[in-house]
């Protein structure tokens, strides 16, 4: 009998600053339940309320209505039509709000009334990122010391010390250990221990997880120290390296439709042009998702001096393996007078490894992830789709995110990858 309750515990947890939620989507596909999300953001919170509707429908064997709601899918509405076909106690786990001193208390309380006499098992999050990188520090120069995102880390620690956790999961640039001399990171590591917790810090590279980017995270897991009177076995998850034997192009952009620049609408149904058969990383990744089609492949338009910009950057990786250098370009083609720095601001995909780390600047324009279009031509050449963007962080295509193109971008740039996410996630529920 023991066992067998052993076997079916649910493990829970709250997602902080939870974004479009790639972490989320990890912890879920581990077997996990989410009991909050708490998201500032207006669309990503719309697109947390319509993968929970998702979850709740593929559980209780209705999934129909998910397709049906991607395939009748009005531009410019938001997930109301679909969230309106699942109870509302599902739709009110995304809390939006802003985490900060003057919200934390109405928070806390919310999250209460949801997680009800439930456990918090593991707390997950990665707060903004933008005083921790190295683009934000040069581009806020010295007002990057004053941004009050440098301490949002201290709310992370205050939900740690109401829920009790088991675990957390701290995600963010590798910059979050220099930042400010180190320290925010020496702050939370000591305010951590202060509450019983242990943690270990490691950087992790998404491309040796099972995700198709070379995408490096700062990964902090933390785990009570002592359990029931004795020292935990808990300890720092064990992440093997995975070797990577598969291609952007072939493998992960081959069975979507070709596009030119500025072609698809953002609601309407893609089919495959591959059988999933053909397309062994999209099938062990989970990447193809429920359904025969997916949504969300379209372009963004591109003016005639972007393209062929575009076309010299591709032929260039494509014949000799080199990124393009700015300053190199013909000087009819320079529209920017900064030709000191920034010199890679126009970015090839590669087509035959991974791709270089997406990032939320996608969502201003897509000089920086240009596809690889093998033969490529003024009428041919283009930046990645949403699609493919979400691809590359390894989200289902099933995964619909709510808003505008530019948020949807701006979403999937700023997201965990989801394999890198389910990796981290399988290793600490085995402890658990």
């Amino acid at each position: 009998m023991i066992k067998l309750m052993e076997k079916t515990k649910i493990y829970t947890f709250i997602d902080l600053f939870a974004g479009a939620g790639g972490l989320s989507e990890g912890f879920v596909r581990a077997g996990f339940t989410p009991l909050a999300h708490i998201e500032m953001d207006k669309n990503a919170c719309n697109t947390l309320k319509t993968r929970s509707a998702f979850h709740y429908l593929q559980k209780n064997g209705m999934l129909s209505i998910y397709e049906d709601y991607l395939k009748h899918k009005e531009e410019r509405t938001d997930g109301q039509k679909l969230w309106n076909q699942v109870p509302k106690s599902i739709i009110d786990t995304t809390i939006c709000a802003t985490i900060g001193e003057n919200t934390i208390d109405g928070i806390f309380k919310k999250v209460d009334q949801l997680k009800g006499n439930n456990k918090v098992d593991i707390i997950i999050g990665g707060p903004p990122c933008q005083a921790y990188s190295v683009a934000g520090r040069a581009r806020m120069g010295k007002k990057v010391e004053e941004d009050p995102r440098n301490e949002l880390y201290k709310y992370y620690v205050q939900f740690i010390k109401r829920y009790d956790p088991e675990m957390f999961v701290f995600e963010n640039v590798l910059g979050l250990l220099t930042a400010k001399r180190g320290e925010p990171f020496a702050d939370l590591k000591r305010l951590v221990e202060e509450l019983g917790y242990d943690m270990d810090c490691k950087v992790q590279v998404a491309s040796q997880h099972g995700v198709l980017q070379n995408r490096q995270r700062v990964i902090i897991v933390g785990w009570k120290r002592i359990v029931k009177g004795i020292k935990s076995p808990y300890h720092y998850p064990e992440l093997p390296v995975e070797k990577c034997p598969y291609q952007v192009l072939r493998d992960l952009f081959s069975d979507l439709p070709v596009r030119k620049a500025g072609e698809g609408k953002f609601s309407e149904v893609v089919s495959y042009v591959k059988p999933l058969s053909e397309m062994p990383y999209l099938n062990k990744s989970g990447i193809r998702g429920k359904f025969n089609f997916t949504t969300q492949h379209v372009a963004r338009p591109t003016n005639e001096n972007d393209r062929k910009i575009y076309k010299i950057a591709v032929d260039k990786w494509l014949n000799e393996h080199q990124r393009l250098n700015y300053a190199q370009l013909p000087m009819e083609l320079q529209t920017h007078r900064n030709t000191k720095t920034f010199l890679n601001r126009f970015n090839v995909v590669d087509p035959y490894g991974c791709c270089h780390t997406v990032v939320a600047h996608i969502a201003m324009d897509g000089h920086y992830y240009i596809y690889p279009t093998l033969n490529p031509t003024l009428e041919t050449v283009r930046s990645i789709t949403v699609r493919e963007a979400a691809r590359l962080q390894s989200f289902p295509d099933d995964y619909f995110f709510e808003g505008s193109r530019t948020s949807a971008f701006k979403q999937i740039g700023n997201a965990v990858p989801v394999v890198l996410a389910q990796r981290i996630a399988e290793a600490i529920k085995k402890m658990l």
